[in-house]
């Protein structure tokens, strides 16, 4: 199949937009709390407001593009994204944060949805795998990225003399709130991206058997399925853990260390994020050599380990720390979702929409953490809810009965062809 280059960089550049946009609320969160002057625990319904979106819109996404296509979907999304965005930078409030989250978050939720097949198409089957690493990549790429803009917008803000696009963010950002420049420059990037997919012609999807959403039928009778449960349940742990974790560490680092969030803390979440996409890298290595769910056990107690030394170290092993679960929780995603598909011998396409429905779980952990920080005075106890979720996932290594296992190579004998 040929490869459609236009519209195989539009895919690349929309993972790139996502991340960049998704990723931020880990660096904003002392902020948020100290300018709306709220709790911990109401704090985490900001979190919560993004990711309920998907709990709401990853299934009748899939159903949108089945009925008109990847563009009008991509279109929609992006405008609900800049929508969501504006709607905060002009009118900031604690009300108006939540109602633009969960308008960015459900313009993602309907992006996920309809990039996925099409980099399929567009990069051609024999492709994509190679594109789907690239596009992970560029996903951590942006993560590790928008930490460190938001960290050099609010510093150059910070001098008395700017220029370029800094003295737009002066004239139209309170002075108090410059953080919230970061939902303009969202607004600008949804927009680009708006024209980019109106003008960029798309390859006509034609969706696999087991690529398919099913009908609403389908999926009630999958709820039936204890496998379904637990692997949904399995999907919302990994997302909390990963959420639990980014929105934690800049507050973190600053309460207990009193360590600047603009620069130690963002940079610190950036590294993260950086951790997070290089250690898939090493995931793709051990998931050769090794059973998948013995490496999800691996690196299940890796990132208890390291999350740990995070929670109760010095600052500067805190710093270095909570990269290192970033680094431990790289592989979890992709080997919880392979597993879980490969569970099921049916029903695949409206399987994996109950699985992003899953997503749902990185709103949940944050509102739990606070809470139990909140009444305990003690973000360190809060953390317990990460613990457990990674206790979850490091179960999932034991009960997971794949109908299919990963194919690993042997280090020690050549393996006969087939």
């Amino acid at each position: 199949m040929k490869t459609n280059i236009s519209a195989l960089i539009l895919v690349l550049v929309t993972f790139f937009a996502i991340s960049f946009i998704t990723n931020i609320l880990g660096p904003l969160f002392p902020s948020l709390v100290k300018d709306f002057e709220i709790s911990l625990a109401v704090a985490g319904f900001l979190p919560f407001s993004f990711f309920a979106a998907y709990g709401v819109m990853s299934i009748p996404a899939g159903m949108l593009v089945d009925k008109y296509g990847e563009k009008p979907v991509m279109l929609s999304a992006f405008i609900m994204s800049a929508f969501g965005s504006f709607l905060f930078a002009l009118a900031p409030s604690f009300i108006m944060a939540m109602a633009s989250l969960f308008f960015i978050g459900t313009g993602m939720a309907m992006l996920q949805v309809a990039i996925n097949p099409l980099l399929r198409v567009a990069g051609g089957k024999e492709h994509f795998a190679f594109y789907s690493v690239m596009a992970q990549l560029l996903f951590g790429g942006a993560a590790t990225l928008s930490p460190m803009v938001y960290s050099a917008v609010v510093q150059g803000m910070a001098r008395e003399e700017v220029s370029g696009v800094l003295t737009f963010f002066k004239e139209n950002v309170p002075a108090n709130m410059t953080w919230l420049s970061m939902y303009w420059i969202f607004a600008l990037i949804s927009l680009l991206m708006l024209v980019l997919i109106y003008f960029i012609k798309l390859p006509k999807v034609t969706l696999q058997a087991d690529e398919k959403v099913g009908a609403w039928q389908i999926y009630k009778d999958l709820f039936k399925n204890k496998t379904v449960i637990l692997f949904f349940i399995g999907i919302a742990a990994y997302v909390g853990t990963e959420q639990g974790v980014a929105n934690v560490i800049s507050l973190f680092l600053s309460q207990y260390h009193g360590l600047d969030p603009v620069t130690v803390g963002a940079n610190t979440v950036s590294n993260f994020w950086m951790m997070l996409t290089l250690g898939c890298f090493l995931g793709l290595a051990l998931v050769k050599i090794l059973d998948s769910r013995i490496v999800l056990k691996l690196f299940a107690m890796g990132a208890m380990l390291a999350l740990t030394a995070a929670l109760f170290g010095s600052g500067e092993v805190a710093v270095m720390a909570f990269p290192l679960v970033g680094f431990f929780l790289s592989v979890m995603w992709s080997v919880i979702f392979s597993l879980a598909l490969n569970s099921l011998k049916v029903h695949h396409g409206s399987f994996a929409g109950i699985l992003c429905t899953g997503i749902v779980g990185g709103g949940l952990a944050s509102p739990l953490i606070g809470l139990i920080a909140d009444l305990s005075g003690d973000l360190r106890i809060g953390m317990v809810v990460v613990y457990l979720t990674l206790g979850y996932i490091f179960s999932i290594g034991f009960w997971a009965k794949p109908l299919v296992a990963n194919k690993t190579v042997s280090l020690f004998k050549r393996e006969e062809s087939c």
